[in-house]
């Protein structure tokens, strides 16, 4: 089993097995061993893969620009999100700095808002919105950085928000889903989300469905679909099943964010299972058993995820039956997988960019960047690449 941080939810002593957990670095380097009780609990480490082989010639990217917007916590494993809108690029640093360029990496703003950022940004309805450690919900002007409003929540935000023109919405850690009105800050409604008393330290973010519907995931495995203006409940579907006799191998938390396509739901749970789901009736049309915190991607038919573990999995969208599995990267603390052009790219906690060949799962090249890559997100025809130590860089297939 491998082993991310942990949050204890709803109660004030921890089991033994618990209290071991939080003292422990998230990495998918570490598995437990017997830890059905908290007798004999021993973390293994495992040494993270080589670097495996690549036949020339090897495939490369091309770097566009790149900048440097400041270190996060190094304790923390949260992976803040980069946006881009309107051609510009908008991140924020841990420590509270937010930051706008141009698409050709011409620095537009940067502002300082002594906020402890733990969500990341996003950016539209000309905003840029992040959430905080304490539960604030903040909104810049994007063209100047400007604060234009700020909402208190009940918990922390752990995950980018949701920003359509009329609402802003986001999951704080406690399980309450909070919606604002996009123009005011002014509280619209609020939605609580059931939590098990143990979790993984971190939460996905909302999801746009049809222009009315958000789509939110809770640390129980269950997905929901929330009128956008109203929050209204409109459906209600368990996605994991927990399966184990202690809290811990009863963890089945989605963290990575849900994924749409061609009105399927595509959504994948820590110690669980990779599932397709049609959003049109909320039929599970298949499911894979895997166990991931990252957000799947979808290319040439395939569904993409990583592991916990490092591997990475083509699943067929149409079947659920398995295309490839690569273990050549295991242990190595992958990102979420992301299409880009012709490959599938990966990034590790040693700071490398894996170009993997879409159709049979082969490694095909790679580059190095700097720090441990914490996000990457393809938008257009640029891969954005965020790094532990704050390193900020763009790429394109050449």
């Amino acid at each position: 089993m491998n082993l991310p941080i942990v949050n204890a939810l709803k109660q004030t002593s921890f089991p033994k097995t618990s209290a071991i957990i939080m003292a422990l670095v998230a990495a998918s380097a570490l598995t437990l061993a017997g830890c059905s009780n908290g007798k004999g609990f021993k973390p293994e480490v495992h040494k993270p893969n080589k670097l495996p082989a690549i036949t020339a010639p090897a495939q490369t990217l091309a770097l566009v620009w790149k900048d440097s917007i400041g270190s996060g916590a190094k304790s923390d494993p949260l992976r803040p999100q980069l946006d881009v809108k309107d051609g510009n690029v908008y991140a924020a640093s841990h420590s509270g700095r937010v930051y706008a360029w141009n698409a050709s990496g011409q620095r537009l703003w940067q502002v300082k808002t002594k906020q402890d950022i733990t969500s990341g940004v996003t950016a539209g309805a000309g905003l840029v919105v992040f959430g905080t450690s304490k539960g604030n919900i903040v909104a810049l002007n994007a063209k100047d950085g400007k604060t234009l409003w700020t909402k208190s929540t009940s918990a922390s935000i752990l995950a980018p928000a949701l920003v359509s023109d009329q609402r802003v919405v986001v999951l704080a850690n406690d399980g309450t889903v909070t919606a604002t009105d996009a123009a005011t800050g002014q509280m619209s409604w609020t939605f609580d989300i059931p939590m098990p008393s143990l979790s993984i330290r971190g939460t996905s973010a909302p999801v746009l469905f049809d222009g009315n519907t958000v789509i939110v995931a809770g640390a129980a495995g269950r997905i929901y679909g929330l009128d956008l203006l109203t929050g209204v409940p409109k459906w209600e579907r368990r996605i994991a099943v927990s399966d184990g006799t202690s809290e811990v191998q009863r963890l089945i938390d989605i963290d990575g964010d849900p994924f749409v396509s061609a009105r399927q739901l595509y959504v994948v749970s820590y110690q669980g299972q990779l599932a397709a789901m049609n959003l049109d009736n909320q039929q599970i049309n298949w499911v894979v058993d895997t166990s991931s915190l990252r957000s799947p991607s979808e290319g040439l038919g395939n569904i993409y995820t990583s592991t916990v573990d490092g591997k990475i999995l083509a699943i067929d969208e149409q079947s659920g039956k398995t295309v490839w599995t690569l273990d050549a990267l295991s242990f190595r603390g992958l990102s979420n997988p992301v299409v880009l052009g012709r490959y599938l790219i990966v990034g590790d906690s040693k700071g490398y960019l894996h170009i993997i060949e879409q159709t049979e799962g082969k490694v095909v090249g790679r580059v190095k960047t700097s720090g441990a890559i914490s996000t990457i997100r393809v938008v257009g025809d640029r891969l954005l690449v965020n790094s532990s130590n704050g390193a900020l860089s763009i790429w394109q297939a050449p």
